[in-house]
């Protein structure tokens, strides 16, 4: 959420940030009605400036042994006009919060202008595998192997749910394991289990409502929803707390399951891995001095990329254009990896740098030595990575031409030293 004296101070600054970000906000209505609240909140402290000073004149007369009633009368007059103008100014309040919170942040200066077709590619790595076969995508390879059942998904929860099964699901513990591992062990973040149940203040903390309401799971007769990204429930464990500004930067990295509805995809990529509404991840998170904060996105990226790389699985790196990203991030990079039987680049993660946003919405703020608020936090937060997609990479990328699956080098020792998947008895 933005700062309204920033907006009011910088009206063009913000109104070619949201022509960037493609969002459509009356920005000049927003702006009228502050300063209709202004102007009532300024009338309001002048008539109680009149009420105290009548009550003074009431003492007065009173102590003086002079008929204070007219003065009564006209502090029952003021009174009465203050009470007229709360409702107002509170109903301008509501208003004003209402609008805040549908607009979106505004992107960094670094970022393309424009929409998906001016996203830059900044980075690849690895080479596309060469097979001496047509290769099968995952969906023929699961199935032939037996390692993921498509069809008694849809039959437990419906469309684009999914069931993995023996070596499947195997390989997706042993995935995340890696992950968790990798990102404790070398990357020096902290673990955490959170809940993947959370209220709705945690969700508007990090921009996911109002706005996006539509796409998450919300359990009817509870203030609960689903979550879409272990980013809600970690960002949200220093919620209206304030940091000490030693002990930032703080790293969280959190494995979970996620949902998402996927409102308004429905046809795109609905068989398979690339689209489902249930999907485990594991996810980064940053707490960081707003000064570091485009360094420490620039080193999330690296903690994501190297996942790929480890595994062996190519990728590039785009920066995302502004009308590209997410209503939070005013920075992003996505990472692509190829999948060989699909012929296609597949997003499995995405690092963004928020600044200042998410920390306003959920008072995350912070103080220097001496105790005194130095201001907001800078959040960010990328996957590290997420599991269907790099799954995809690896069964398409590393299947032999019987259809089996060799399993990369660091994924065998969570396989129990397994090296190649083949179809179980």
């Amino acid at each position: 959420m933005h700062d309204l004296k920033s907006i009011r101070e910088n009206p063009d600054k913000f109104k070619a940030g949201l022509a960037a970000k493609r969002a459509i906000i009356d920005l000049d209505g927003l702006l009228q009605l502050d300063s209709r609240r202004r102007q009532l909140v300024f009338k309001t402290d002048e008539l109680k400036a009149k009420k105290n000073a009548a009550n003074d004149e009431i003492s007065r007369l009173i102590n003086g042994k002079q008929d204070p009633k007219p003065t009564i009368a006209s502090m029952k007059a003021i009174a009465l006009d203050i009470d007229t103008i709360e409702p107002q100014i509170k109903a301008l309040d509501e208003q004003i919060q209402n609008i805040l919170m549908f607009i979106p942040n505004i992107p960094h200066d670094s970022a393309p202008k424009g929409g998906p077709e001016a996203n830059a590619i900044v980075a690849h790595w690895g080479e596309k595998p060469v097979l001496n076969f047509k290769p099968k995508t995952h969906i023929e390879i699961a199935e032939g192997l037996d390692i993921i059942d498509f069809k008694r998904g849809t039959k437990l929860s419906g469309s684009n749910f999914i069931l993995y099964k023996d070596l499947g699901a195997r390989l997706e513990r042993a995935l995340y394991n890696f992950m968790l591992d990798l990102h404790t062990s070398q990357h020096g973040y902290r673990e955490m289990s959170p809940p993947v149940l959370v209220n709705a203040a945690s969700m508007t903390a990090t921009g996911q409502l109002p706005k996006m309401k539509d796409d998450m799971y919300a359990l009817e007769g509870d203030d609960l929803y689903l979550i879409p990204t272990a980013e809600v429930p970690v960002t949200n464990i220093h919620r209206d707390e304030m940091l000490n500004e030693e002990d930032l930067p703080l790293y969280y990295t959190a494995y979970t399951t996620c949902f998402r509805r996927e409102a308004g995809s429905y046809g795109k990529d609905t068989r398979g891995l690339v689209r489902i509404h249930q999907f485990d991840k594991v996810e980064l998170v940053k707490f960081v001095n707003p000064e570091t904060s485009y360094q420490e996105l620039e080193s999330l990226l690296g903690n994501a990329r190297r996942v790929f790389e480890i595994l062996g699985i190519p990728y590039r790196v785009l920066l995302l254009a502004s009308g590209d990203m997410s209503f939070a991030a005013a920075k992003c990079y996505d990472i692509e990896v190829f999948a060989a039987g699909l012929d296609k680049w597949l997003e499995a993660s995405s690092c963004s740098n928020f600044e200042d946003f998410q920390a306003r919405r959920g008072n995350i703020s912070f103080k220097a030595k001496d105790g005194k608020k130095k201001g907001y936090v800078h959040t960010l937060n990328g996957s590290g990575v997420a599991l269907p997609r790099t799954m995809v990479a690896i069964l398409e990328n590393y299947q032999t031409s019987e259809g089996n699956v060799v399993i990369p080098q660091a994924l065998r020792p969570y396989m129990g030293g397994l090296e190649i998947i083949t179809r179980c008895a």
